[in-house]
């Protein structure tokens, strides 16, 4: 039973050191790739050969798992990390990582753990901030696809049309012209923005409690060293009256 449990072990930890790998080999790809650096056909065939490697791992593990609902939801940023709008979306990938740093306790292990990995779980799923980013990512590629097909326009363009409409930025270099991509674009106005805006809101909402927090935490940590300060002075108040008494006990000896 122990040896089984220490090969399954070992396995993972291979397995993990090889997404870290495949991981770390997308993001410098991709950045290659947008820096127009290198042959760009070898680096679309890495792209597309990595793309193929994390959506079969993707959802392998998504049969595998017990816990469907929970696996979805800390494996949001892997399914965008699949998406092949744009290879920019490798980016997200990254995501996974974090997952096995904390999987794996390696800033625990360096003595790195503190009260910022706390404040980094709080942000992501305590605030919702996760969910709201997700359905947010998933209603900008959507809408992205489906302007692509009705208005004939590359994977890239429309998602570049999306994001800008999504943001209110509205450049107006790529605008609908069918009836459909007009209907499109008024859902992703409504609920795209809708979205974002929650999110942004989120962000905000914890930045600005964490300045409301931190005077209450500075004046309750002041409020106890005074209190240990008190203490130490009632203890040596104590001990000098005692070692008055001492004293004119000697003299009434003398």
């Amino acid at each position: 039973m122990a040896t089984q449990r220490r090969d399954r072990q070992r396995w993972l930890v291979g397995y993990h050191l090889v997404i870290t790998v495949l991981t770390l080999l997308s993001v410098v790809n991709v950045s290659l790739m947008l820096g127009h650096w290198g042959p760009l056909a070898s680096e679309r065939a890495v792209s597309h050969g990595l793309l193929v490697f994390f959506a079969v791992d993707y959802f392998v593990r998504l049969a595998v798992t017990k816990n469907r609902k929970i696996f979805l939801v800390q494996s949001a940023f892997d399914l965008l990390g699949i998406i092949p709008l744009h290879p920019v979306f490798a980016f997200f990938r990254l995501g996974r990582l974090v997952r096995l740093i904390r999987t794996h306790h390696l800033f625990w292990r360096l003595g790195l753990d503190g009260a910022w990995t706390k404040a980094y779980h709080r942000f992501i799923y305590s605030t919702g901030f996760i969910y709201l980013f997700s359905i947010s990512v998933a209603i900008i590629v959507l809408s992205a696809f489906l302007f692509s097909l009705s208005e004939k326009q590359s994977l890239a363009n429309a998602l570049w049309w999306a994001v800008t409409t999504a943001t209110t930025v509205g450049y107006g270099d790529e605008t609908p012209h069918t009836a459909v991509g007009k209907i499109i674009a008024s859902v992703l106005m409504f609920g795209g923005i809708g979205f974002i805006g929650l999110l942004t809101s989120t962000i905000t909402d914890f930045f600005t409690s964490r300045a409301r927090q931190a005077p209450s935490a500075a004046t309750t940590q002041q409020q106890a060293d005074l209190t240990a300060l008190l203490q130490k002075v009632d203890a040596l108040t104590t001990k000098v009256d005692q070692l008055q008494m001492q004293v004119r006990q000697l003299e009434r000896h003398h």
